[in-house]
């Protein structure tokens, strides 16, 4: 029996409400998915009795939503990791290379924000700095939405852009580069001890889109953990205590996954951010000249459409990778 007052609670709430709609839609889902197999074979036992060839589009139609549906239900199961179903928190840096690299940054900026409106999740931007000429330089946002995380997880890298430069009178072909660090919204008190002489906590006036209170006040955080170099930022709450918290809450978080990870790699391999932004690091490149393709090297998932990529059509290259790595495992 729990506690009294336990559903009054706003986050228990909140967070058991999510949890119940998730499964009810997965139910929904299955439930929607063994209609549309017995209509398949309605179809089909149809198509032979009366002999009808025009039915055969229809079927290949309801064939291949089923197929989708399926593949992302499976797709789903592979979502076993211990925050997998958490909130995600990314951070984007332009790499070397000026206006062009924050142009890249702004683009891919878009692409996830287009790929979380197409779940159904919300965004919701932590720290901004715009470009000196244009586009981003350094972007922090939260994905709000049931295994986000988990989906996410599969973006850590270095991205690749090969394109002709809007920035170049010359019409070259220019190479740019951006790297994205994610991380869970571990929301719990992680186990965590850390030292306050380790941290530099840095305050500075808010920049870029936001509330009323940006640009007003120096309430923006910036905290520096000085053994690992990790630094985390956060300007969009309206208070500077807050953003201290929040930050705190995403440095806690960041240390605890390099923790457990380092039972396997050495912190120098782990950490993503320490990767020098350019050659050889790539985990995919976007090709937009002089052919068109977007190519993932750890799994080798591809597509020659880059327009609706860059919509946020990506589920591609993460279920690819979603499966990858449960097979990683296995091949050792």
């Amino acid at each position: 029996m729990e506690a009294p007052g336990f559903w009054d609670d706003p986050d228990v709430s909140n967070q058991k409400m999510k949890e119940l709609k998730n499964l009810k839609d997965t139910v929904d889902t299955m439930t929607g998915l063994c209609t549309q197999y017995e209509d398949i074979e309605t179809l089909i036992e149809m198509g032979y009795e009366e002999e009808d060839a025009g039915l055969v589009e229809d079927i290949r139609k309801e064939l291949d939503e089923f197929i989708s549906t399926f593949e992302d239900i499976r797709i789903g199961t592979l979502l076993s990791g211990e925050y997998d179903n958490n909130n995600a928190i990314l951070k984007l840096n332009a790499g070397a290379g000026g206006t062009e690299s924050c142009d890249w940054c702004s683009m891919l900026y878009r692409m996830y924000t287009r790929w979380a409106e197409r779940k159904g999740f919300s965004v919701e931007v932590l720290d901004y700095l715009d470009g000196d000429e244009a586009g981003i330089k350094s972007v922090t946002f939260q994905v709000n939405g049931i295994n986000a995380y988990g989906y996410l997880k599969s973006e850590k890298g270095v991205h690749r852009l090969v394109r002709i430069s809007p920035f170049n009178a010359q019409g070259k072909r220019q190479t740019s580069f951006v790297s994205l660090d994610v991380m869970p919204d571990i929301e719990e008190d992680v186990d965590i001890e850390i030292n306050n002489d380790d941290l530099r906590i840095d305050t500075y006036r808010s920049s870029g889109a936001g509330g009323q209170h940006i640009n007003k006040t120096s309430s923006a955080i910036r905290i520096t953990h000085l053994p690992t170099g990790i630094v985390v930022q956060c300007q969009n709450e309206r208070s500077q205590f807050q953003n201290k918290d929040k930050a705190m809450q995403m440095l806690k978080a960041k240390l605890y996954m390099l923790q457990k990870e380092a039972n396997a790699e050495k912190l120098s391999d782990i950490r993503g951010e320490v990767k020098e932004i350019g050659w050889g690091n790539q985990i995919r490149s976007y090709v937009m000249q002089p052919y068109t393709m977007v190519k993932d090297h750890r799994t080798d998932a591809e597509t020659g459409n880059v327009d609706a990529v860059m919509d946020g059509a990506i589920d591609t290259f993460i279920n690819a990778y979603l499966k990858w790595i449960n097979k990683k495992p296995e091949q050792d």
